[in-house]
């Protein structure tokens, strides 16, 4: 065992690691913000009787053996309230998985970024009076998020109606969440959803906020460019779970019935009434591009609004960067380089306005 403190002493953290080949070089980083106990996973207390502000676990998650020492471990009673941090070795979707199924409330990644560690412990083991408010804050951002996509997702297809006022009671807490806390807060707390779909709303939200805010753009325009974000995908709530899911390159049918969900939202939010024009222009549109190459209406130039131009942007930046279980995630440069080689497709100048935003987090 080896134990090492340094002045965040409300911060202990528990490392249960078999990577014995790398467990000191996240120990070193670990103990830049607490106290950290080493131990292997079979030596993992019983109890953790309240020592721990959480544990962070380095296992080979393809070893039944490691996994099943853990499940017990973290599946009993006494581990239920305790924050859990995976360590994920490579781009594979099935570690991610393993990692949700053992209880984890975030991940991250080895090779070892230092910065975004300790984001993540101050976000998941808080220890100041701050840091426990701020995460207050991005979870109840997070959580009308959350329940926006449900109504959208869930009861939307089951014919209860949304409304534009289901959609605009959860923006002061959305700008609220982002302005306390941050970007990259926001992607980590949303990137355990297991919803592709969810998680995908979820990331274009965050990124067109975190737009607005750093454009320095009116409270109202703001909002407006969250509604837009929050909503964009709507459609999809028509497309069935095993094409939305699938992990297998679309079939010709299956891609037709999925290029339909920017018809298929307009329409449906159409029939409803309330909601301002400039929403439906983006759901029907977030896929049309400058070129005319777009659908569904193959619309180009000056026919496509500023707003749809700025979610068309993030949306395939959001595409890009996230996880999928078919590919790994390109890095935030590469998928920015990608954007700017799509010239005559998209809008190169807001494109430029957004790389702060891309590249910063």
């Amino acid at each position: 065992m080896n134990l090492a403190k340094r002045s965040f002493a409300n911060r202990r953290v528990l490392l249960a690691s078999d990577r014995a080949d790398r467990s000191e070089d996240l120990a070193a980083i670990l103990v830049k913000a607490g106290e950290v106990e080493q131990m292997s996973t079979y030596d993992m207390p019983e109890d953790p009787a309240g020592n721990y502000a959480g544990v962070v676990v380095d296992i080979d998650l393809s070893s039944l053996s490691s996994v099943q020492m853990v499940r017990r471990k973290l599946t009993s009673k006494a581990y239920e309230d305790v924050p859990r941090l995976f360590v994920l070795s490579d781009a594979l979707h099935r570690e991610s998985t393993q990692a949700w199924s053992l209880g984890a409330t975030d991940t991250i990644r080895w090779p070892f970024d230092a910065r975004a560690i300790q984001q993540r412990l101050a976000m998941s083991f808080p220890e100041r009076e701050e840091e426990i408010e701020a995460g207050v804050i991005l979870n109840d951002g997070v959580s009308a998020a959350q329940d926006v996509l449900v109504k959208i997702f869930d009861k939307l297809p089951a014919g209860v109606p949304l409304t534009f006022k289901d959609i605009s009671q959860a923006e002061d807490k959305i700008l609220k969440s982002l302005r306390g806390s941050s970007l990259r807060q926001w992607l980590i707390a949303i990137n355990k959803h297991h919803s592709r779909t969810f998680r995908h709303s979820l990331f274009v939200t965050g990124f067109a906020v975190a737009f607005a805010q750093h454009l320095g753009m009116r409270d109202s325009d703001q909002r407006r460019l969250a509604r837009a974000a929050l909503i964009h995908d709507v459609g999809k709530a028509f497309v069935p779970a095993a094409i939305l899911d699938k992990i297998e390159p679309l079939t010709p049918e299956e891609e037709s019935i999925l290029s339909a969900h920017a018809r298929v939202g307009f329409d449906t939010l159409g029939s409803q009434g309330d909601f301002p024009p400039e929403m439906l222009d983006v759901v029907l549109h977030h896929h049309e591009l400058l070129n005319g190459t777009g659908y569904p209406e193959a619309i180009a130039g000056q026919e496509i609004t500023d707003i749809v131009r700025m979610i068309t942007i993030i949306d395939i930046f959001s595409m890009l960067v996230e996880e999928r279980p078919d590919s790994p995630a390109m890095s935030h440069a590469d998928a920015f380089a990608a954007m700017e080689n799509m010239k005559d497709e998209i809008d190169q100048q807001i494109l430029q306005a957004f790389r702060p935003i891309a590249l910063g987090v």
